[in-house]
């Protein structure tokens, strides 16, 4: 059975791809970077799976985290974290992830299997490298285990999420003069360098001991000396107000212009809203200081759990976008968390133990299957959405193939701009 309607189906010839990139970095500096760096590339490869490439880059990232820090232990917790130049291969494996992530458009262009289905691919391995990178960059920052991580979770999901959300409502992909993509990314490369140079435990430095204002008396009893990563989290959570803003601003201005409601498309948030509550209630098991999951090794399985549901939503989210249908606001899995959080607090609500989460095993049971669940329900998803995409449209997935006048899957270098077998 197709999980795309025909009306869906019909709606994909019709979609363009818009973008708008501001970014004076991208422009001046990257740009050239990366038009050269598509040169290295043959045409046989698909830009399919350059993306996918940088992907695994980013989880061999992970892999070494788990190898060196399986508990996700910070250096303040008194255990050894990852040796230091493992900070640096971070630094690189973004950093290609970026690069892979900016050419896979050109190459689609130069093998002409540009379309739907590589926006949606590349969106899709976009949203799983966020949680990844959340996961690293939180421990690069010496947060590890902490409520600090969720927030960064919740924030930079948040920019992903209203990103795609805009998108949905104007048509078009807008990166502001400070996007996620161009310098977030190099933000986040520049503090895996430096853990790499200094050590984690650089970012436990208050910050006016580091800039030495603290040596001016005013500033010292009036500012409070917060640490360098938790001046990081308060520097985020501004840009995330500011993208807010925004991103609402653009979508303001689309529905000014169609005529329609500027208020609607803000109901269209909630969704993500009801996502972080399900996810923060489940973590506040027994309560905010002591919560059973965050103080454990099962914190990281989460946290892939979590994003793993995000990368669905935005997926479909991406989907409807691409072939014009309605907003997707329902999430099947949020009665599986709900599960969760109702079982973790029936201390609270019936005064009587958990049913499922009863002993540290049981609960770590639940969260590993969370994860698979979570995993099956997003691989599943892609694997119809790719099929019923490639199989209507005629453009392969991983190889730089089409389908010919006849129906025949074909190099599309052999194929004419009609359709037909070119002659030789």
């Amino acid at each position: 059975m197709a999980y795309l309607s025909p009306s869906a189906l019909k709606n994909l010839k019709k979609y363009a791809y818009k973008s708008v990139d501001e970014s004076l970095v991208s422009r001046y500096i990257l740009a050239p970077y990366w038009n050269w760096f598509i040169t290295l590339w043959p045409l046989s490869v698909a830009p399919n799976t350059i993306t996918l490439l940088g992907l695994a880059i980013v989880v061999s990232n992970v892999l070494t985290l788990l190898i060196y820090d399986p508990l996700y232990y910070t250096d303040k917790d008194g255990h050894g974290g990852p040796p230091q130049w493992v900070y640096f291969t971070w630094a690189v494996g973004l950093f290609l992830y970026q690069s892979f992530d900016a050419v896979d458009g050109k190459q689609a262009r130069r093998t002409g299997m540009a379309g739907p289905l590589g926006e949606m691919f590349d969106h899709g391995c976009d949203a799983i490298n966020t949680t990844l990178e959340v996961i690293l960059a939180a421990r690069a920052l010496n947060l590890g285990r902490s409520w600090w991580t969720v927030a960064s979770q919740v924030a930079t999901l948040a920019n992903f999420y209203l990103t795609t959300w805009e998108e949905y409502y104007t048509g078009q992909l807008y990166l502001g003069p400070f996007s996620g993509p161009v310098e977030g990314i190099l933000m986040i490369i520049a503090i895996y360098m430096i853990s790499g140079l200094f050590g984690p435990s650089f970012w436990d430095k208050g910050v006016l001991s580091f800039t030495h204002l603290d040596v001016i008396p005013w500033v010292a009893e009036n500012v409070p000396n917060i640490r360098l990563n938790e001046a990081f989290m308060l520097f985020a959570a501004f840009g995330l107000a500011f993208n807010i803003v925004s991103s609402y601003g653009n979508v303001r201005k689309a529905m000014k212009a169609s005529g329609k409601s500027r208020i609607r498309p803000l109901l269209t948030l909630l969704p993500y809203v009801a996502s972080v509550v399900l996810q923060a209630l489940w973590l506040l098991n027994p309560s905010f200081r002591t919560s059973t999951i965050i103080h454990s090794p099962l914190f990281i399985p989460f946290l892939c759990a979590w994003g793993l549901q995000f990368a669905h939503q935005v997926g479909k989210m991406i989907l409807s976008h691409v072939t014009s249908s309605p907003f997707p606001v329902w999430n099947s899995l949020w009665i599986w968390n709900a599960i969760g959080v109702l079982d973790a607090h029936l201390p609270h609500l019936l005064d009587r133990p958990p049913i499922i989460q009863s002993t540290p095993k049981r609960t770590a049971v639940f969260i590993y299957l969370t994860l698979a669940v979570s995993f099956l329900a997003y691989a599943r998803f892609c694997t119809l959405v790719i099929k019923d995409i490639t199989e209507y449209l005629g453009i392969a997935c991983f190889t730089v193939r089409k389908k010919d006048a006849e129906g025949i899957w074909r190099d599309t270098r052999d194929i004419q701009q009609d359709g037909y077998v070119k002659r030789m």
